[in-house]
């Protein structure tokens, strides 16, 4: 039986209000995605684990135009840096993928997106920052059944 599956255990949490799943460490106080053992800034073991922000500002972005090499998703799609409350700058996928329709600053908000369908049928999901303007994935046209 088909299901939804991450692109990759323990990246993101899937459900009403996502969240990337991060550590903070409780040496110098650093967040850090994805979650580590050991601080990447001071090197202390044991950072906690925590669950980031799900909001953020877009510090910078473009447009991917040819797939890269295993990559099953649409194309052209948006890549960006989300710079999130806690401090830290997550490189994402985009929910826009036409450069010209971001501006530096913007709003932006956590969804989790379709990517492509697996071998065994699964709708396989993944993390990606819209808008916060942007229609809910939910409503707008799906990737994985776009032609």
């Amino acid at each position: 039986m088909a299901g939804r599956v991450m692109v990759r255990e323990g990246l993101f949490t899937d459900g009403d209000a996502p969240a990337l799943l991060g550590s903070r460490c409780a040496t110098c106080g650093a967040h850090h995605f994805p979650r580590h053992d050991t601080c990447p800034y001071c090197a202390a073991e044991g950072p906690i684990p925590t669950q980031l922000s799900g909001a953020g500002s877009l510090w910078a972005w473009t447009a991917v135009t040819a797939a890269p090499p295993g990559y099953r998703g649409p194309v052209p799609y948006g890549v960006g840096v989300v710079e999130l409350p806690e401090g830290i700058r997550v490189i994402t996928q985009l929910t826009v993928s036409d450069p010209a329709a971001l501006e530096l600053g913007q709003a932006m908000e956590l969804r989790v997106v379709p990517l492509h369908t697996d071998a065994d049928g699964n709708e396989v999901v993944t993390y990606s920052f819209a808008p916060v303007d942007a229609p809910d994935p939910v409503d707008a046209p799906s990737p994985v059944d776009a032609p």
